[in-house]
């Protein structure tokens, strides 16, 4: 389960409206009849249009200035084997969403008119994607990258060929471009992996936008606070607030497990990825005290995932080396530091 929160930008400052997002999140509905079509939902409501969407979260910005998100996103992206444990994926991950969204208050330091904030004090729209395509951070086009820059070196020669520019073998260059298509180390379906491809399997995954502002439209509520828990005075009296990422990561993958009795793994825990980086050695301690089937499930699972690794999953600590440790980290830093804001 990988969450992200991300105030929603346009340029240099913080967009006003959310059009040119929810006209983002529209594009898998292009082209398909009104019947087929993927529409948003919140807490109590299915079938909410785009324009809908658009009207509530942009009239939801009071005194917010313009170097102020006026709304988040929030992505949220199973894992497949999360996936796999769905029965209905449609209805099983709109339930999830609007279980996360209670998780997603109940981890603000905040009160309104002296009690604390509740499901029914913040303005959201989720709509659930079901595809995915390659994008240029993916490890993937990086270890396919020195191929792609050869191909494009030798497709450039060909042309300069064809035009007279140069002299030289088409026939030998051509072969020479399919051999490196198919050395190429990620392939789908046979051929290499390149940005902008579809991404093969269950790609589902949710996006929610959240307003700053309260339902109210008086009080701001930001995810993206530096305190987690703390009081300040202001106007003589004492405020709270804060937001507890750390909490509301946990009890996002508490609730999906409740939920669908999932029976989730230690490399999958926030906790045991949050540690891969601000604290190896209690990672990798805890790493190796699994039972010898849940390690070797956590090593497939991080593999998966990109983590560069050895060609043999180490399984003592003698084997877990500096060297494949430094190899490790690299690879999933940035993934776990883009999960949550300010880890």
């Amino acid at each position: 389960m990988y969450i992200t929160i991300t105030p929603q930008k346009l340029g240099g400052n913080y967009s006003q409206s959310s059009g040119d997002f929810v006209g983002y999140l529209e594009k898998e509905n292009q082209g398909l009849e009104q019947e087929e079509m993927q529409h948003f939902f919140n807490q109590y409501g299915d079938d909410i249009s785009a324009e809908e969407v658009v009207k509530d979260i942009d009239g939801n910005g009071a005194k917010l200035k313009k170097t102020e998100p006026k709304f988040y996103s929030i992505t949220v992206s199973p894992s497949k084997y999360e996936l796999n444990r769905l029965q209905n994926n449609s209805e099983d991950l709109k339930r999830y969403t609007r279980e996360l969204m209670k998780d997603y208050v109940a981890s603000f330091n905040r009160e309104i008119n002296g009690r604390p904030i509740t499901i029914d004090d913040i303005k959201y729209y989720a709509k659930i994607e079901y595809q995915r395509t390659f994008k240029g951070t993916d490890w993937q086009i990086k270890e396919n990258q020195p191929y792609a820059t050869k191909i494009l070196q030798l497709k450039t020669e060909i042309r300069r060929i064809e035009e007279g520019r140069a002299e030289g073998n088409i026939k030998l260059l051509r072969q020479k471009i399919a051999r490196l298509e198919k050395e190429a180390p990620h392939q789908q379906d046979g051929k290499r992996i390149v940005q902008g491809m579809p991404k093969a399997g269950n790609q589902s995954h949710i996006h929610i936008i959240v307003s700053r502002k309260d339902a109210s439209n008086t009080f701001s509520l930001s995810p993206g606070s530096k305190h987690k828990a703390s009081e300040v005075e202001m106007h003589g009296k004492t405020i709270k607030r804060g937001f507890d990422r750390d909490q509301f990561f946990e009890r996002a993958e508490k609730t999906f497990d409740r939920t669908f009795g999932y029976q989730r793994n230690f490399a999958e825990t926030y906790k045991a990825r949050k540690d891969f980086v601000k604290n190896p050695k209690i990672y990798f301690a805890s790493l190796m005290k699994l039972p010898t089937n849940e390690k070797a499930i956590a090593f497939k699972m991080m593999k998966e995932s990109g983590v560069p690794m050895l060609p043999s999953i180490p399984v003592t600590q003698a084997q877990l080396a500096m060297k494949v440790f430094n190899r490790l980290r690299r690879g999933v830093e940035v993934a776990i530091k883009s999960s949550s804001i300010g880890i």
